[in-house]
């Protein structure tokens, strides 16, 4: 099978580089739509600074005695857990509806 992998750049800003492996194809079931299956970590919070900004992001939450613990629990509204992902949770957009938005 060709093209297994995929780059994809989010937030040309904060150059948030994602790396997509295709694993297998599985037989096709009616579904209205894409979905997500499987996946890893809980999606940074928007805006975060990048990569780098984030490894910060995670060692000032992790440390309650870290001068800016207080602020940044208030930035993110309360708890945050970056090992935590559910499928359930990730939302993919109408490519028809984007479609129509875009071209009208």
């Amino acid at each position: 099978m060709e093209n297994r992998t995929a780059h994809y750049m989010y937030d040309f800003g904060d150059s948030w580089m994602h790396h997509i492996r295709l694993e297998k194809i599985l037989p096709r079931d009616p579904v209205d739509y894409l979905m997500c299956i499987d996946g890893k970590r809980a999606c940074p919070p928007k805006d975060c600074g990048g990569v780098w900004r984030y490894e910060d992001f995670l060692e000032i939450i992790s440390d309650p005695n870290h001068e800016e613990h207080e602020d940044m629990q208030e930035w993110i509204g309360g708890e945050f857990d970056p090992e935590h992902f559910d499928a359930k949770e990730v939302v993919f957009d109408d490519p028809a509806k984007r479609r129509r938005m875009i071209f009208g």
